[in-house]
């Protein structure tokens, strides 16, 4: 069983990257699926509908068709978050002068649709049921397998080919009895060929790759190859000197992505001017942690030394501390950055199957003893 230890810690590493990969994918509509609405009866054939990705960084999916003479079926899917969906229509592809639908799950009233006519950038501007879309009385909003699906029907020989969409700031949804509309979080305007089906972006979020660019660096570093790196330092003793350059292999990597990520970080926020506060305050004091980790290991006592053993309790409660801080912005950070259930499964996902590990690990080094 001593010598298995090796490979537990491989397997491990291979199970969380392709554990990551399934859960996130998992979440996500695509067309490649068939629209199968579960709690929504469809007047209409779903299979005429024509399917496009329409915005990758969010994954929007649009379904959409002529389904009858003069009215045009939509149906837009997003992964399921605490924010609204928007799909608007506008005749130069600027989003003021625009007209749109936009949708969001309440947790007191359900599935909310409403009509917005977006006559300037305050929110005062925004001006509820007005614009220029005509609609049918059918329309929906409904989750299914983390997804968010919603559907409306507009009154018209041919819509408007400039489209734009938006997503709203996670924990911010319009309450009744108006219905104010807060700013989105993230936007990109299209253009389509309803016929082709080709779709163009014509503006976009400069920051959206910057973000996932942030998040995936510090989940990777501070969150995933941190916790690796100190299970093998605790279970791979045996292996000398192999555990230990493992151990600082791993670290030195994870360092690396985390600092990189933070860097992401401050660049994000000096370009949106985010109110992230508390999840930038937790940012910077682990990477003071994570450079007090560093320091220790230059400033790291010989074994014999009477100091070694104090050494050894600073370094190790630091590190304990560092990855349980991590583990905890990380889940708040994909709260804030409104990345919807697919990243919060996929790194509760991950977290577990470490967190089984090292705890496995240690009950067969203590039955051991």
């Amino acid at each position: 069983m001593k010598g298995n230890s090796p490979f537990i810690v491989l397997i491990t590493i291979t199970i969380t990257i392709f554990g990551l990969s399934a859960i996130v994918n998992s979440q996500t509509d695509s067309c490649s699926s068939t629209l199968n609405l579960q709690s929504v009866t469809l007047p209409f054939d779903a299979a005429s509908l024509h399917c496009r990705a329409v915005w990758d960084a969010h994954s929007y999916i649009l379904r959409y068709s002529e389904t009858t003479p003069g009215t045009w079926t939509f149906v837009l899917s997003a992964p399921a978050a605490d924010s609204y969906i928007a799909m608007g229509f506008s005749s130069n592809g600027q989003m003021v002068g625009s007209s749109a639908i936009v949708g969001w799950m309440s947790p007191t009233e359900g599935g909310v649709i409403r009509r917005y006519y977006l006559g300037g950038t305050s929110p005062s501007l925004v001006e509820l049921d007005k614009g220029n879309l005509v609609l049918t009385n059918y329309s929906f909003i409904t989750t299914q397998s983390a997804t968010v699906y919603m559907g409306f029907q507009l009154v018209t020989d041919q819509p408007q080919t400039k489209l734009i969409y938006s997503v709203g700031p996670t924990g911010l949804l319009p309450v009744a009895p108006n219905y104010r509309l807060t700013e989105h979080f993230d936007k990109v305007a299209t253009s389509i060929n309803y016929i082709t089906g080709q779709t163009t972006s014509s503006t976009g979020s400069p920051c959206t790759r910057l973000r996932r660019s942030h998040g995936v660096l510090n989940i990777l570093g501070w969150g995933i190859l941190m916790i690796i790196g100190v299970i093998v330092a605790r279970h791979l003793k045996s292996y000398e000197p192999l555990w230990f350059y493992l151990h600082i292999g791993i670290q030195s990597f994870a360092f690396v992505f985390g600092i990189i990520g933070v860097i992401c970080g401050f660049v994000l926020d000096n370009k949106i001017s985010a109110d992230v506060s508390t999840h930038k305050a937790l940012g910077i004091f682990i990477l003071v942690l994570g450079c007090l980790q560093v320091m220790a290991f230059l400033a790291r006592p010989d074994k014999v030394s009477k100091a070694r053993k104090y050494w050894n309790w600073y370094h190790q409660s630091v590190g304990r501390l560092l990855i349980i801080l991590a583990a905890a912005n990380i889940f708040y950070g994909i709260h804030v950055g409104g990345e919807g259930k697919g990243w919060n499964a996929g790194y509760g996902v991950v977290l577990a199957i470490l967190v089984v590990t090292a705890v496995f690990l240690e009950l067969k080094l203590w039955f051991r003893k």
